[in-house]
């Protein structure tokens, strides 16, 4: 089923798009009440909820955070600020990685996320 293109929705994209880090679905709400102060929590929650169904979006799990969303795109790790606790993406994947696996283990995936000050905080 496609899913309309409401103003909301771009909205809720154009928020996520433009962060280029993942974000909560409050900070989506306040970022996107700048554009369209009417925009309303439960709308929000609605658009994301399409937004992931349709694959546009994918979740991201912090520890026990709350789930923060950004759009799909290539395998990324993430770098979490513990002061501000904003979260950052980081590109690329080292090949390095792969040398921590003992021998005989076949992984499947992998998280990785680095935990410190952002350049803002630091």
């Amino acid at each position: 089923m496609q899913t309309r293109n409401t103003k909301q929705k771009q909205i809720v994209t154009l928020v996520i798009q433009e962060a280029e880090r993942p974000l909560t679905v409050h900070e989506v709400l306040a970022a996107g009440q700048k554009i369209l102060p009417a925009l309303g929590l439960a709308t929000v929650y609605r658009e994301i909820g399409r937004l992931c169904e349709a694959g546009e979006l994918q979740t991201v799990i912090i520890g026990s955070d709350l789930p923060r969303y950004e759009m799909r795109k290539h395998h990324h790790h993430h770098f979490k600020c513990t002061e501000c606790e904003k979260v950052y993406e980081l590109e690329g994947c080292s090949a390095e990685l792969k040398k921590l696996v003992p021998k005989g283990f076949k992984p499947q995936t992998h998280d990785l996320t680095f935990y410190g000050l952002c350049k803002i905080c630091a």
